[in-house]
């Protein structure tokens, strides 16, 4: 008896089988989840409570209050305070109720691209998703970057370290991206015990260092007056301050990264015993609560800690080299609550910013292999998470050495990616309210889509670095995902095949002499058209008039799509005609996979006649690439031939 294999994970398997093996591992359950199956024991109200899983998406949202105050008041100076009041309006009254309305219309936790998916169709929607894709990775690859670079800012400016760690920060920025790295590829478990821990500490101190510095303004009230008669000194009255302070609110979007990691995460919320996949209420009512208690604790940080670093620390500070630029609070902390309480904040800060990498590696692992492999635009390992952790880390070393691991270099392209998604978000809502006929809300909707459409541009136009990177993110993910749909052209993408009962009875009579079909494209589908289609085959292909012959029509619908379930419905026309009709995305996939099906079924190689298609080549098989369609026969054959390498068990192919 031979020895048998050793598997690829075996221990006696080469090195190289084993570390491929290690590499793809959990792809099979990947792929599953990714076409919509769920465990059977996994009920729709399983989950943690709604708060626990607001922390998980608060060292995303949270953390940004490490460098937050410092691009306020970068951006807009002494108008800090007010600017950063726009902004909580903006948040409460615009972006909130806009995630409100999408973890309603997107409870799997999709986001607002799957919105959009659902409103656009063909190839135009499949391009329009790949956009607001590469906006996505511009904002969570950015999450990623700038969440290091400032969490490296953090450790450098230590009074402790500056001396020894002086001019490093690219290094450490580096440093902490692959540990990130190592994190995911060693495998990677949404620790939401470890982010309570995380966000209860780090909001902890941050109300130690507000309350402290509002304590010291109190003592201190001629920093108050100072600060307006300064205020009033440079912009005048009030109308002219809102007005500036519009102008650059743009600049402050930052404040409003949580809300898409919010709707993220919805599948991880606890929902209501009686919650169901359809219509899971008690996840929904969660995640509401999760999304606006988070925005009101953000909002009143925002406003408290842009006050006291505005008052309290130098405006020089802040610029790019300053002990307080990326660190405002931090630097509060050292400077009113000594070293050892700010080397604890910066601990924390760096902890927190370190998570909120984890949280964005998180959701581009969940978000591209949801898309990009269902539409055909990823090779097969896109499904599994090691190689998506490597891909994405070089790609963010590469942004973190073009920005030099500098943090207000990246906030233009952080912003842009955010206030895209929100743009996004906003417009969807908008779609979906005036399809439900909602009146009220659809003017509601429509004017915050406006409102953060006006700030989507304001901010490319003044930092157009944002667009850039998120055009070549854009530029890159088509680029790869057009080659990697041309290189799986031929592969077959059908999940499943599904006879109706009769069609399966077609198939099993057939199957006492022999099974021989014939693909007819379905024109007038009269009796002449059945009629001359089978004289024809039969003549060119010197078949006995006693051969039973079954037609098959296949109806493209949606050419865009890769993967898909195959359904098969028989027909009797005319009294005499047995037609099989399949509904496909492509018709010479369809073809293959009814051919194996077959075989596999009755246990018979079938036999499938074609009749050669006229025109080019090269344009047939750009009509068959975008369209489905096409020089049917060979492309059938080419199939069948990748599918199944055994000559002696492929089906047969004639063509006339």
């Amino acid at each position: 008896m031979a020895t048998p294999a050793p598997a690829d994970d075996a221990p006696g398997a080469p090195p190289r089988q084993r570390m491929r093996a290690w590499m793809l591992e959990g792809l099979a359950d990947m792929a599953k989840h990714q076409q919509g199956g769920q465990p059977e024991q996994q009920s729709a109200h399983k989950g943690q409570r709604w708060w626990r899983v607001m922390c998980l998406t608060g060292v995303d949202y949270f953390s940004t209050l490490g460098y937050q105050p410092g691009i306020a008041a970068l951006a807009a100076g002494l108008l800090s305070p007010v600017a950063t009041i726009v902004l909580v309006i903006v948040t409460l009254a615009g972006a909130l109720p806009v995630y409100r309305r999408v973890a309603e219309e997107s409870p799997r936790g999709q986001g607002s691209i799957a919105m959009l998916e659902r409103l656009l169709s063909f190839w135009k929607g499949k391009l329009f998703v790949l956009a607001l894709l590469g906006f996505a990775a511009t904002d969570f690859l950015i999450t990623i970057t700038l969440s290091a670079a400032d969490a490296s800012t953090h450790l450098v400016e230590n009074p402790h370290l500056t001396g020894v760690l002086h001019n490093q920060q690219m290094i450490i920025t580096l440093i902490l991206v692959a540990l990130l790295g190592a994190v995911f590829m060693k495998g990677f478990l949404e620790a939401v015990g470890v982010a309570v821990v995380l966000v209860a500490l780090y909001l902890g101190l941050n109300v130690a260092v507000v309350v402290v510095g509002l304590w010291h303004v109190a003592e201190a009230p001629h920093v108050v007056t100072d600060w307006s008669q300064a205020l009033t000194a440079q912009h005048g009255n009030v109308v002219a301050m809102v007005g500036v302070a519009l102008l650059v609110f743009p600049k402050l979007a930052l404040g409003m990264s949580g809300f898409e990691t919010g709707v993220a995460v919805m599948p991880h919320v606890e929902g209501d015993a009686d919650d169901t996949e359809q219509r899971p209420t008690g996840r929904i009512r969660g995640t509401k609560k999760l999304l606006t208690t988070a925005a009101v604790i953000m909002s009143v940080f925002l406003i408290l800690t842009s006050f006291v670093t505005t008052l309290l620390i130098p405006a020089d500070a802040f610029k790019p080299g300053g002990q307080a630029n990326g660190r405002a609070l931090a630097y509060l902390a050292h400077e009113y609550l000594g070293n050892a309480f700010g080397t604890v904040y910066d601990i924390s800060t760096i902890a927190i910013l370190w998570f909120a990498g984890a949280s964005a590696m998180a959701g581009l692992l969940n978000l591209m292999p949801q898309y990009l492999p269902r539409y055909g635009m990823a090779p097969h390992w896109a499904r599994a998470v090691r190689p998506m952790v490597l891909v994405f880390t070089l790609v963010a070393f590469l942004v973190t050495w073009i920005f030099n691991a500098d943090v207000d270099a990246q906030g233009g392209a952080y912003a842009t990616g955010v206030l895209v998604l929100i743009s996004s978000a906003a417009i969807a809502v908008t779609i979906a309210a005036h399809r439900a006929r909602q009146r009220g809300w659809t003017i509601g909707f429509a004017a915050i889509s406006a409102v953060f459409l006006y700030t989507t541009v304001a901010n490319v136009i003044e930092r157009p670095d944002g667009v850039k990177i998120g055009a070549c993110f854009i530029a890159g993910i088509i680029l790869i995902s057009l080659l990697s749909r041309l290189r799986r052209a031929f592969e077959l993408r059908v999940t499943s095949v599904v006879l109706d009962e009769t069609a399966e009875r077609f198939l099993r009579d057939a199957a006492r002499r022999g099974i021989r079909l014939i693909a007819n494209e379905p024109d007038q589908r009269d009796v002449a058209e059945y009629r001359d289609k089978l004289q024809q085959i039969r003549s060119d292909n010197d078949i006995p008039c006693d051969d039973d012959l079954i037609f098959v029509e296949v109806t493209v619908g949606d050419p865009s799509e890769f993967e898909s379930e195959l359904r098969v419905r028989g027909e009797v026309l005319h009294g005499r005609y047995r037609v099989l009709c399949l509904d496909s995305s492509t018709i010479s996939n369809a073809l293959a996979a009814l051919l194996l099906h077959v075989r596999d079924l009755t246990g018979q190689r079938p036999h499938i006649y074609f009749e050669w298609t006229e025109g080019n080549p090269f344009a047939q098989f750009l009509r068959f690439f975008l369209f489905g369609q096409g020089e049917v026969a060979p492309v059938t054959r080419e199939v069948l031939r990748e599918a199944e390498p055994d000559r002696e068990r492929r089906p047969r192919v004639h063509v006339g």
